[in-house]
């Protein structure tokens, strides 16, 4: 066992699952490393963080997904560098030594400077950014229930996503479901009107990265469902409670910063200079330029389609990296022919703006509205990890179509939102 080529993935998201998986013959030693013990379906969170799915549902233990894989090892580490040199992956005190590496790291949120801006408006990266937030929403629901104080009331049912990308704007448009639909009927003292959702970008456009009659049909979207969606609009400071940008000051309990992602410094790691957007330069074979046995896919990989456009930080480039590292180290082990070049082949776009509403790019194909919505779901499910999770998202989504309610609405850390001075409890505990 110890003589067969070893082989250490960092990062169990979509590439390194893919590369692992890739990875499925024994005549090779893997070890996969990742901060969390389980894969994240990522695209999903913003369901998670509006009460839409529970955590289990969109994450699979990464042991359990291997484990029918005893060439697999699932190491739970966090690793802090690389010595390439040694051929060495770092982690604080700890090292391991590899034959080859694939880094699938991924991406974090960027602040653009200002990190200090991520206290009050937490970013939807990880299941415990999902989890608070959606606490946040339903503890602001509960005080405005109760408050009497108007300018209270304002601040606590004005919703401010930051960023029109996929995750903004998605998460806006369920916000507005879940507040003015799923809702309206339990919390009688809060007036529909009150309720105030607001998207910020600052570019001219929401989903940039589509064309311009499917962006314009998603901001039309959001706005039927009652959003307000700043265009043109940048953001000065953020401090407690409270947004500031070059046109209004918005006081808001409930801010969530989706404006923007950069690579793990994956570069600093190896030494090498990243490109303008942070990323790794990468041959052909997606091995780091200038670094012996070392691949970098996904998020960090610095990739490019025909045109010299970069790829995009989206699950399928991650996963069809992931496969074709996997499947090279497989035919190089196996000495055979290794002269085909990386191409990523582009399945389209798809972004979810609410109940039957979706636009989607496929090919020359351009689909908005339920037929987008559909084929959103039929991919989002595909994509999941495991058979149960796609049972289980499928029953959650299909009750929450006909019946409107959304059951994962548990606050379960009370102290955490308020003082001891404002609790008002009885002599019974309650």
């Amino acid at each position: 066992m110890n003589q067969k080529p070893h082989i250490v993935i960092v990062g169990g998201g979509f590439a390194g699952i893919e590369a692992a998986k890739a990875l499925g013959s024994g005549y090779v030693r893997v070890t996969l490393i990742d901060r969390y013990n389980h894969h994240l379906f990522q695209p999903l969170l913003y369901q998670v963080a509006t009460a839409g799915l529970s955590p289990g549902e969109i994450a699979a233990p990464l042991r359990a997904v291997f484990r029918d894989s005893p060439h697999i090892e699932v190491m739970w580490r966090e690793v802090t560098g690389v010595d390439s040199e040694n051929k060495k992956v770092l982690m604080g005190e700890e090292s391991l030594s590899y034959d080859s590496l694939i880094i699938a790291t991924g991406s974090e949120y960027n602040y653009f400077g200002n990190e200090q801006w991520k206290e009050f408006a937490p970013n939807l990266k990880t299941l415990r950014d999902a989890t608070l937030i959606r606490e946040k929403i339903l503890v602001s629901l509960e005080k405005a229930e109760s408050s009497t104080d108007p300018v209270e009331r304002k601040r606590l049912l004005s919703f401010v996503m930051i960023g029109g990308g996929p995750t903004g704007v998605e998460l806006a448009g369920a916000v507005a479901e879940l507040v003015r639909l799923s809702l309206s009927r339990e919390y009688r003292k809060i007036d529909e009107k009150e309720v105030r959702i607001l998207l910020i970008e600052a570019q001219k456009s929401i989903l940039s990265s589509f064309p311009e009659p499917l962006s314009n049909r998603a901001l039309q979207d959001l706005r039927d469902l009652g959003v307000e969606v700043r265009l043109e609009t940048k953001v000065v400071s953020i401090e407690k409670q409270r947004v500031v940008t070059d046109g209004e000051d918005i006081a808001s309990d409930n801010i969530v910063w989706a404006a923007g992602v950069r690579p793990t410094p994956v570069a600093q790691w190896l030494g090498v200079k990243a490109d303008r957007g942070g990323r790794v330069p990468v041959d052909g074979f997606l091995q780091a330029v200038g670094v012996n046995d070392v691949y970098v896919i996904g998020d960090a990989s610095g990739t490019f389609d025909d045109k010299g456009m970069p790829l995009p930080a989206l699950a399928p480039v991650a996963i069809q990296q992931g496969k074709y590292v996997g499947k090279r180290l497989n035919r190089i082990i196996d000495g055979r022919d290794d002269s085909r070049e990386f191409r990523y082949w582009d399945k389209g776009s798809l972004a979810t703006i609410g109940r039957s509403k979706a636009i989607a790019l496929i090919g020359p194909f351009r689909l908005s509205g339920f037929a987008a919505w559909l084929t959103w779901l039929f991919v989002h499910l595909m994509y999941l990890v495991g058979f149960e999770n796609r049972l289980l998202v499928f029953v959650q989504w299909a009750w929450y179509y006909f019946t409107f309610k959304r059951s994962i609405r548990l606050i379960t850390e009370r102290s955490k939102w308020e003082s001891k001075a404002n609790l008002k409890e009885t002599k019974s505990g309650s």
